[in-house]
């Protein structure tokens, strides 16, 4: 029986097979890895991971679509857990000593977001995470500063992880097509990354880029004077997006409150 895809769950199926290999090779799943699919949906990608895995984990808040994969496919070899993966506890996954989760997936672009913040909060516990998003979203993720596209998400995320675009997938790879490209992109959690609270480099962050085109100066008075932001290796004249993560840690590393 034919899936009807639901937009309220931001449904776009994965169906160009040139596309799916490519990501396989991007993925380069190995028997014994400790792995976990965000949104199988149809399956398409995860059939191609299990003939290398095995076991293999995924998270599906569909229900026809859970029941579907349970019907399927053998219940030793893919473990389905039935939720929301935003609200699912990732460090829950058994994983044997000496290795860490692997994560993959095609995510939902109207939960990629918090998707992305909920998932950085495992990043200790994490191998390498290989998600297809939004084109546009992965630019921000990885943009560098002084680029238009360097923002919250860029500092965020790379406070945490090593990021790459690996390749660019057209709509027409997808059933039905978004109105956007989709991207991959490969993240590794970095081994040592910056000393900081989160909460305080939050705050920072989403002040500064609450008003970007204002000068940072301007951006983050009550927060920090002038002079703060000198210490901080910060010139007050610049835009929030010409402010490197070193600097932005700097500052979170100087606040009080």
């Amino acid at each position: 029986m034919k899936h009807i895809p639901r937009k309220r769950f931001g449904q776009n199926f994965l169906t160009d097979h040139g596309v799916l290999h490519d990501i396989i090779r991007v993925i380069d799943p190995q028997p014994d890895d400790a792995m976990v699919e965000i949104g199988p949906g149809l399956a398409a990608m995860t059939r191609l991971l299990l003939a290398s895995l095995k076991q293999l984990h995924v998270v599906e808040l569909d229900r026809d679509l859970v029941e579907r994969l349970n019907k399927t496919f053998d219940p030793a070899k893919l473990i389905v857990h039935a939720g929301d993966a935003l609200k699912f506890d990732f460090s829950a996954f058994p994983v044997a000593p000496g290795k860490k989760l692997r994560v993959v997936g095609n995510l939902p672009y109207n939960i990629s977001s918090p998707l992305l913040f909920h998932l950085a909060e495992i990043a200790p516990h994490v191998q390498d995470q290989h998600f297809m998003l939004q084109k546009e979203v992965v630019e921000r993720m990885v943009a560098e500063p002084g680029n238009k596209e360097y923002g919250r998400l860029s500092v965020m995320l790379q406070w945490r992880y090593h990021m790459e675009l690996m390749f660019v997938v057209p709509p027409s790879a997808f059933d039905p097509p978004p109105r956007v490209d989709s991207a991959i992109v490969r993240m590794i959690p970095l081994a040592q990354p910056f000393m900081c609270d989160q909460k305080k480099l939050e705050q920072v962050v989403l002040k500064a880029f609450s008003q970007r085109r204002k000068v940072i100066r301007n951006c983050l008075a009550g927060m920090f004077s002038e002079s703060d932001l000198i210490d901080a290796g910060v010139d007050p004249q610049v835009r929030p997006e010409a402010v490197a993560l070193a600097q932005y840690v700097a500052l979170a590393n100087r606040l009080t409150v």
